[in-house]
């Protein structure tokens, strides 16, 4: 029986304490930190875990300087006090997720010399809410030095930078990690599973109805009825339908807006410094990142509609090449990128927030805000459905610890304990050694980019994924770039993949980085997870 039919088979048969819908960033942080405190919990998601905007993000772990500009533009204190949280948040993801996340600098070019003390200065505030978990200080860069370390910038008219410090992660495979981890401390976890109903007892919820999307029809059957002392909604841009479930006519609390993000080949960006452009033609910032051997460019912020698998516009592709044109003397075209994606935000809007609370739902714990802004709320309805939406990838697991310290009391449930997860390794990390890849390499006979990618992807357990390559499936999947054919089994096998989209896009990044890549891929693939028992 493999690791999915185990985790159907105590879905079908067990009672939860917690049952967590939506396996995002947020819904897989929540099932650990339920997990972890000694509560039975469960996690169903729709599709793949972080198959939404958990895997679209534009891979900054981050306290949001954009954030920081509108606090002091509008004296909110409430804002400052979002960033300072962020950059807590950051140091502890760095710390936890060692093998997917790292500090990155960042350069602020400047072209006007009124811009050098008003990014310099806002970027020492920065730094100044991090406190002791600041990377590392912001720093002038005179206009010689920053064109040494990002050669392709504009030259005409460069006075200098400013350089800072965020950090940046790969957030499909954290996703995978937070899931495993969840698993590990005995969580129930689900993919391709679709709630379609909640269950409730004397006007209480007391759990959902779950289908199988699979059909690997346990016992016959291909819906369940998963029963939970509290349920928890936490399908980011999606709250609104699952709370429509409790609540027909519960009024919408988000708005959505689309972030889109495009890749672009390596030489556009220096292998150890990201760029941030800090004002676009409609007063927007840019990122323009080295990411896993390419260039990742984004992100756009425009209102958009709630939909599974939101595509990028032409037109946004344009408008991030025009950027990129008026501040590299490098020229790029359209043919250039390799790859193009679009991921939605879920934004809470006072007015929605308003008429939730005045239909009878309450806002509950810390995190609670009524601002249109990355901050979170947690909601819960008149019977009882706990929903959490709002925040970033950056505070998931504040997030998390919220939301559960809210069904806690809402269920009356009995936590072994406080709160672990702030010094809690993930999968992969816990037995990670900087610069393993070395000894990784020699003992499987691998070559250099490789080890260096299964050392970072998978941290600790790299080794099982090698052993595998060195068992027969050793062979690439795409000649040129890092990932294995043995990937593929290892993702089957533990990671809960199911199908070559999982692989392609969430266990691997190759669809990401490289469309046409993926798509010479898909066969070979498909092939492997067959095989797999």
């Amino acid at each position: 029986m493999g690791a999915r039919s185990q985790h159907l088979r105590r879905l079908a048969n067990e009672s939860f304490d917690v049952l967590v819908i939506g396996g995002g960033a947020t819904g897989s942080g929540i099932a650990l930190e339920a997990a972890t405190r000694g509560l039975k919990v469960a996690l169903v998601e729709r599709y793949d875990f972080g198959s939404g905007t958990s895997s679209r993000s534009t891979k900054l772990v981050h306290g949001g300087v954009r954030y920081l500009e509108q606090a002091v533009r509008y004296a909110e204190r409430s804002q400052f006090q979002l960033v300072r949280e962020a950059l807590k948040e950051r140091a502890t993801l760095l710390a936890n997720a060692r093998h997917l996340a790292r500090p990155l600098p960042l350069l602020t070019p400047i072209y006007g010399a009124l811009e050098l003390p008003y990014y310099f200065t806002g970027l020492k505030l920065y730094d100044m809410l991090a406190g002791r978990a600041n990377l590392r200080r912001s720093r002038l860069v005179n206009r010689d030095r920053a064109l040494e370390r990002f050669p392709m910038l504009r030259h005409e008219g460069l006075h200098g930078a400013v350089e800072y410090h965020d950090g940046q992660f790969d957030d499909a495979r954290m996703n995978v990690a937070l899931v495993l981890t969840a698993a590990e401390h005995g969580a129930t976890v689900l993919n391709y599973a679709v709630v379609e109903e909640l269950v409730k007892l004397d006007g209480r919820v007391r759990g959902a109805v779950v289908r199988d999307d699979l059909a690997e029809a346990y016992a016959g059957q291909e819906r369940y009825e998963v029963r939970a002392d509290v349920v928890i909604n936490a399908t980011g841009p999606f709250v609104d339908a699952v709370r429509r479930l409790d609540d027909p006519d519960a009024p919408d609390i988000l708005k959505t807006s689309s972030g889109i993000h495009v890749v672009l080949p390596g030489r556009f960006s220096p292998p150890d410094t990201g760029l941030l452009i800090p004002r676009t033609e409609d007063g927007r910032v840019l990122f323009l990142l080295p990411w896993l051997g390419h260039t990742l460019v984004g992100t756009t912020d425009n209102a958009a509609p709630v939909e599974a698998d939101p595509q990028a516009s032409s037109a946004d592709v344009a408008y991030i090449l025009r950027h990129v044109r008026h501040y590299f003397d490098l020229p790029v075209a359209e043919n250039d990128v390799l790859s193009a994606w679009s991921g939605l935000r879920p934004l809470v809007q006072p007015e929605g927030l308003a008429a939730a609370q005045h239909g009878g739902s309450r806002a509950a714990a810390a995190g609670s805000t009524s601002r249109l802004s990355r901050d979170h709320t947690v909601l819960v309805s008149e019977s009882g459905l706990v929903t959490i939406t709002g925040g970033k990838w950056t505070t998931y697991r504040k997030m998390a610890e919220d939301a559960v310290e809210v069904a806690i009391a809402e269920g009356g449930l009995a936590p072994s304990g406080p709160s672990v997860t702030a010094s809690l390794p993930l999968v992969g990390a816990a037995g990670y050694v900087a610069g393993g890849e070395e000894a990784l390499a020699e003992r499987y006979g691998l070559d250099p980019d490789v080890a260096r990618h299964l050392h970072h992807a998978y941290g600790d357990r790299a080794p099982q994924v090698a052993a595998l390559a060195q068992g027969g499936l050793g062979a690439r999947l795409v000649e040129g770039l890092p990932y294995l054919e043995a990937e593929v089994r290892y993702a089957r096998e533990v990671e809960f993949a199911q199908t070559s989209d999982d692989v392609l896009e969430r266990r691997t990044r190759l669809a990401f980085l490289d469309r046409l890549a993926a798509e010479t891929a898909r066969g070979r693939v498909e092939e492997l997870l067959e095989r797999v028992p």
